[in-house]
């Protein structure tokens, strides 16, 4: 009966998590730690990211908000197949959360998409649609730096103010 239970669990952390979790869970039931207990303690181990928003110029359109841990492609989050992403209409847009998120480094980079074709438009190398970052730092001649924005996440929840700026 005994295994029977460990199996069930495993089966659905394998379902969820994938196979090294799977793993995980299995070593411990057989040196006699609490599956419950480590399957909560290993989800407690990561973090919520809540983003509040400000300076949005009007509430046409939709609000892109992508967390990622890729330098290389940061800000575009379409070029980053790990980022995380939340699109919600400017309307509403005063905060999201990212639930789970793993330890790491990240940004943030958000696009007030008026014109909801899910991308920065730009005109003469600069942004017609709004934008912001984690931290807020500086504007400056040519796209956001990821060090600039980036910020470690642990187990404990975050929340990050960003103030959408307009150039054009």
């Amino acid at each position: 009966m005994m295994i029977i239970m460990i199996l069930e669990v495993i089966m659905k952390y394998l379902s969820i998590f994938g196979t090294s979790f799977a793993t995980l869970i299995l070593s411990m039931s057989f040196i006699g730690i609490d599956n419950q207990a480590a399957a909560q303690s290993a989800i407690a181990a990561k973090a919520s990211v809540k983003v509040n928003i400000s300076g949005l110029r009007n509430q046409k359109g939709d609000v892109i908000i992508c967390l990622s841990s890729n330098a290389k492609a940061y800000p575009d989050c379409n070029k980053d197949k790990t980022a995380r992403k939340q699109k919600i209409p400017a309307s509403n847009g005063s905060s999201v959360i990212f639930e789970n998120v793993d330890p790491g480094v990240y940004a943030l980079a958000l696009v007030h998409d008026k014109n909801r074709n899910g991308k920065m438009d730009i005109a003469l190398f600069l942004p017609k649609e709004g934008f912001g970052m984690s931290n807020n730092p500086k504007v400056r001649a040519g796209k956001p730096k990821f060090k600039n924005s980036q910020f470690t996440v642990g187990t404990e929840d975050i929340v990050h103010n960003i103030k959408m700026r307009y150039i054009l």
